[in-house]
């Protein structure tokens, strides 16, 4: 295996099929390229005062036990790495690709890895390519090609494999289910693939004498420091006291004050529109929108003072009504004759008819000026209005920020996002979904304010740098100490230290730490190894993955009823698929071609019989840890 990269995911990706396949694996960076470090953030002084405050944690934690081995102690033992100036044919060929069963592209910028996955399809037709992409469509597009170029390359080569040559993911879409599921109150983590939602939640401990309800089954079984203020999220406690993933029945009903991660709920979805419907509508405006509450009502006085006059002039004259509104017009746009040898009310009905006409010509160029700005605004960011609540503040909308802020509008829920630069990525989307955003560094003084975060119900920080994030999250806390925060943090220490801190300051608070390389590798390492990993949930700092898997060629299933290929700590088979084996076609690998929509969408049954027979002809969607699916592969 041959990893590609530049950033943190390439360690953690060839650390994952070292340790966890142990597969041998080729770590290609650039030359003297240091250990992954965390930018620093742009200015530090706010920032590192409050950095202060974890320090001594991370201090004590360091001191009191040795730290488990980084992505750069584990490639220095275990993974041949090759430094090169710049990544190119011969550097490839160095790394032995044209020998190679997978390579793994995996920089940070998509036309470098579209480049050298070009380069390696030359060099080695049957290689499986796994390929970093932002560009969904782009790298639709791309596989299409790469496969047909194998194809060429080989024209004997077989189809089989070609289904599995090329595979194009995304680290940001990977995990931003996972982002955003941490972000809502009630809500379940969510991943969703192919047409495929699942959803987990996690469950308090039950009371004295209650019975927690375990769903359609129960995935983990959470840490014994979870509920505890001073405890850390998982990584204080080990063995048995440790987050449990798939633990088998006896392990439940032992695991006494424990919360679980349950499978409350499970359905069918297909593809959805929920994006760019709302995108679309958002470029439609309402008449109401149009002019603010003040001058709707303002215009309706006017428009009831002339309807009154008229009506008075009606029965005052004795006109017909039509020409009674006639002359009630004419006297409010001052075109009328003078009430000369008129009744003294005709004449008293067109003076009040001129004061009505005066107070229309203010209101008329309000409702113009009104007009005129929706317009000017429909291209441009909304503010925040003064009365919205309940809503998630996103901090920061780069690649990761873009795919959370489409998953959260998708969910229908109320978002502000805050982003320093105006030039970000994801500015336009939320331009296009008429987001309201806050455009200013969150390091000052009353922007968190701007996006209403006293209001707010959760808080992302999903920047790229720890030191902001944790500010973000110390500030919002300040103004809210019941705000519920997620945060991206790159470094395990450094998030176990912001989790205990933060959990003993706002102990009545949800926090949560997130990395989005964490969350992203498994999927990478299960695609190189051939497989379709339909997600990831995270169970505190851990992580469980969700696969579909032929039964036939594994003798752990095949033959055997689904309560004998339960294996606890490793897998458990929780949906079967009963679509035909040739309407599965290119699905089985990932691939989600333009023609994809047309193609049969799979049907499952979650509630499998204990005792049902698993045969060749069986496709099932497992539960796995990380080292369980590996053993499965």
């Amino acid at each position: 295996m041959i990893v590609c990269g530049d950033d943190v995911l390439a360690h953690r990706l060839a650390s994952e099929l070292s340790d966890v396949y142990g597969e041998q694996v080729t770590l290609v960076v650039p030359a003297a390229a240091p250990t992954p470090q965390q930018p620093s953030a742009p200015r530090p002084g706010r920032a590192m005062a409050l950095f202060g405050r974890v320090t001594a944690a991370v201090a004590a934690r360091t001191a009191a036990a040795p730290g488990p081995a980084t992505a750069a102690d584990t490639d220095a033992r275990a993974v041949q790495v090759v430094e090169a100036a710049g990544i190119d044919e011969d550097v490839l060929v160095r790394a032995g690709v044209e020998r190679a069963a997978a390579l793994a592209l995996v920089h940070d910028d998509d036309e470098t890895n579209i480049r050298h996955a070009l380069a390696a399809r030359r060099l080695n037709p049957r290689l499986r390519l796994v390929i970093r992409l932002y560009n969904r469509k782009l790298g639709q597009h791309l596989e299409n090609l790469l496969d047909q170029a194998a194809a060429v390359a080989e024209p004997g080569l077989d189809p089989g494999v070609l289904d599995a040559s090329t595979t194009v993911l995304s680290d940001a879409d990977t995990a931003a289910p996972a982002l955003a599921a941490s972000a809502v109150a009630g809500t379940s983590k969510i991943v969703q693939a192919g047409g495929l939602l699942l959803r987990a939640v996690d469950r308090p401990p039950p009371g004295w004498g209650e019975i927690a309800d375990p769903g359609l089954c129960t995935l983990a079984l959470l840490s014994a420091t979870t509920n505890d203020p001073a405890g850390i999220e998982g990584s204080g406690s080990s063995g048995n006291l440790g987050p449990q993933l798939l633990p088998d029945d006896r392990a439940i009903a032992a695991a006494t004050g424990r919360g679980t991660v349950v499978l409350e709920a499970i359905s069918h979805a297909g593809p959805t529109n929920g994006t760019a419907t709302r995108a679309g509508s958002a470029g439609f405006l309402p008449f109401a929108s149009f002019f603010s509450r003040r001058l709707r009502w303002s215009l309706a006085g006017v428009a009831a003072a002339v309807a009154g006059i008229a009506v008075a002039t009606w029965l005052t004259t004795g006109d017909h009504p039509l020409h009674a509104a006639y002359l009630t017009l004419l006297d409010i746009f001052a075109i009328g004759d003078p009430a000369h040898g008129e009744g003294t009310g005709r004449q008293i009905l067109q003076i009040l008819a001129g004061f009505t006409g005066l107070l229309l010509l203010p209101v008329l160029v309000a409702g113009l000026l009104e007009a005129l700005g929706t317009f000017r605004s429909a291209t441009s960011l909304r503010r925040p209005s003064r009365a919205l609540s309940g809503h998630v503040v996103l901090l920061g909308l780069g690649k990761v920020g873009t795919r959370v802020l489409a998953r959260l509008r998708t969910l229908g829920i109320p978002v502000v996002c805050v982003e320093s630069d105006p030039e970000a990525r994801g500015i336009a989307l939320a331009r296009r979904l008429r987001v309201p955003t806050v455009v200013g560094d969150v390091t000052e003084e009353g922007v968190l304010e701007a996006a209403r975060i006293h209001r707010a119900h959760a808080l992302l920080a999903l920047t790229s740098v720890d030191i902001t994030n944790l500010e973000a999250a110390l500030a919002g806390r300040s103004l809210k100490p019941d705000l519920r925060v997620a945060m991206r943090l790159y470094d395990d220490d450094f998030a176990t230290a912001v989790y205990r801190t933060l959990r003993a300051a706002h102990p009545e608070a949800l926090t949560r730490s997130r990395s989005v390389s964490h969350l992203a590798a498994p999927a990478f390492a299960g695609a190189m190894m051939g497989r379709q990993i339909l997600g990831a949930i995270p169970v505190e700092r851990r992580v469980l993955l969700f696969a579909a898997l032929n039964v036939a060629g594994h003798p752990v299933l095949q033959g055997r009823t689904v309560a004998e290929a339960f294996r606890p700590g490793a897998w458990r088979v929780i949906a079967l698929e009963t679509t035909a084996p040739e309407g599965r076609g290119a699905r089985q690998n990932g691939r989600t071609d333009e023609g994809a929509g047309d193609r049969e969408q799979p049907h499952l049954v979650w509630q499998l019989h204990p005792g049902y027979v698993l045969t060749p002809g069986d496709r099932v969607v497992l539960a796995a840890t990380r080292r369980g699916l590996a053993e499965l592969l």
